[in-house]
């Protein structure tokens, strides 16, 4: 694949540099950033209070900073370009270790920051976008380890740190964790304790922060219809393919949080928006009555699994359709809500007002950047490009095949891990989400594309792997074990130890031999130059 795999600081500066740059002129020509009904709800419960949890406190607390502090959003989305632009850099440089060809995959990184699904939505005020940051660097991080085949200390450190991180940025983080640090440890060889231990506080402390430390300063914990309100969702799927699963009385029960029309309109599988969102459902009432909607949600699981695991599914397909249903009521994929300031989304009175909330409104720094970006932007909001620019499904597809075929090229199962994370979003979004958002899928479309250039670097490998070592398949015979050496004399007293083995049989950097990688070695064939 590449010609080596020495660190070159001044190309992952170049890259930098260059990415930030790119994304920098996105800044620039939205400023301070897109955003959407949820963006200004970041801040209007924090300068209005109460302060509450249902999205992220972490980045409600940055957006309330870069208000309160600078008056403006622009230090948020600013930040969100660096931290976007060294995340990129990061797993880039860490898949050039792991062999990737160097030139495609600098390439490919480059010009990412130019594709809307990157560029514009770094620029997006979305708790998403951080959560995506941190997921990219979980990969990078991943092929780090991959390229050295163990389990670092620093490496370790590092997944806590991010893990953590997800689950801080999105409620559904630990889900995530979950799934990927499971893949790791059965793909890992050494340190799977400290590894599962790790994920385990990474996963467990964003709950813990959620439901017993908040409160205690006056962030009150996000509504029961904010938590349940999938399972509602799938009440209200049911209720319209089978009403006659529905008691008299769970009629009364739902018909004291919406009318029956309410719940047959919002029984669309794919989002739960035309349920919980219309003026007629009594998010008061749904909060009461959460209790039994929930033990209405569970008899139906019970008596009728296939429903509700359907609704599931279907609501989930932005994790695993590659193509949007354009037939059906909420069934495309949303991509971005493009208008000028908060009024336009939420209207006088919707949310709490505060002074200042103008700031949601779009002021170009630059007009020429803007008159650039703005047919650029459009044209990929076209549907022609939609399965290819904001479907993360096929993306992860096309990584599970990336890092398996490099794996067995390489011979070298911790390849596998890189897409660990790409298959805790997939596996998490479809086990509970609420609509067709591209921003859930957002991190599996950026380590995807940058998986690419390994593909393809392992593809131009395949025929060389095929003739210098044809029995590789599973049922291939193990090639016979070398005769083992007699263990070296010890030195006599007075005498050095041999070059690059010290006194107790350790290497010089530290590892014995019984930490080295386990792999069988093999004869490479000549790499090529690309």
């Amino acid at each position: 694949m590449g010609s080596d795999t020495r660190p070159r600081p001044w190309v992952a500066l170049a890259i930098f540099l260059i990415i930030q740059a790119v994304l920098g002129c996105w800044w620039a020509a939205f400023y301070p950033g897109l955003f959407s009904r949820d963006s200004v709800l970041y801040l209007s419960h924090t300068v209005v209070g109460p302060w509450v949890s249902d999205h992220s406190v972490v980045y409600d607390a940055l957006v309330w900073l870069s208000f309160t502090r600078t008056g403006d959003l622009g230090a948020v989305t600013f930040a969100q370009t660096t931290a976007m632009a060294g995340a990129l850099t990061y797993l880039a440089q860490s898949l050039k270790r792991l062999g990737a060809p160097r030139l495609l995959t600098t390439v490919v990184a480059v010009l990412m920051p130019l594709a809307p699904p990157v560029g514009a939505f770094t620029v997006t005020l979305w708790k998403d976008v951080p959560f995506t940051i941190c997921a990219v660097a979980i990969a990078g991080t991943c092929a780090r380890i991959a390229a050295r085949r163990a389990v670092t200390v620093p490496a370790l450190a590092g997944l806590g740190v991010l893990f953590t991180l997800l689950g801080l940025f999105r409620a559904n983080g630990f889900l995530v964790v979950g799934v990927a640090v499971v893949a790791l440890v059965v793909i890992v060889r050494t340190m799977r304790v400290r590894l599962l231990l790790a994920g385990t506080l990474a996963a467990a402390l964003p709950l813990l922060l959620t439901n017993l430390v908040f409160p205690l300063y006056g962030i009150a914990a996000p509504s029961r219809t904010y938590v349940y309100h999938t399972a509602y969702g799938d009440i209200a799927v049911a209720y319209r393919e089978r009403p006659d699963l529905f008691t008299p009385q769970d009629i009364s029960l739902m018909t004291s949080v919406a009318p029956l029309e309410r719940w047959w309109e919002g029984g669309t599988c794919y989002t739960i928006n035309p349920l919980i969102w219309r003026r007629d459902f009594s998010w008061w009432q749904a909060d009461a009555h959460a209790t039994e909607l929930l033990d209405l949600w569970r008899r139906l699981l019970v008596t009728e699994p296939r429903t509700i695991v359907d609704a599931r599914l279907c609501r989930g397909a932005i994790a695993w359709r590659p193509v949007q249903d354009e037939s059906a009521t909420g069934g495309m994929t949303y991509r971005f809500s493009r208008r000028p300031n908060a009024d336009t989304y939420v209207g006088p009175g919707k949310v709490a007002d505060f002074p200042g909330r103008w700031v949601y409104s779009l002021r170009p720094l630059s007009m020429e950047l803007n008159r650039v970006a703005e047919p650029w932007f459009a044209g990929a909001l076209a549907p022609g490009y939609d399965w290819v620019l904001w479907r993360g499904a096929s993306w992860s597809y096309l990584s599970y095949l990336a890092v398996a075929l490099a794996a067995w090229v390489l011979r070298n199962r911790y390849v596998l891990g890189v897409a660990a994370v790409v298959a805790g979003q997939q596996l998490a979004i479809l086990a509970n989400i609420s609509a067709q958002d591209f921003r859930y899928m957002a991190s599996p479309i950026l380590v995807g594309a940058l998986l690419v250039p390994l593909l393809l670097g392992s593809l131009g490998r395949l025929p060389a792997r095929l003739v210098t070592r044809p029995a590789t398949g599973l049922g291939a015979r193990r090639p016979p074990a070398a005769p083992v050496s007699p263990p070296p004399e010890p030195a006599a007293a007075g005498e050095e130890p041999a070059d690059g083995q010290s006194a107790d049989g350790a290497s010089e950097d530290g590892e014995s031999e019984d930490d080295a990688p386990t792999e069988p070695i093999e004869v490479q064939a000549p790499r090529d130059q690309g």
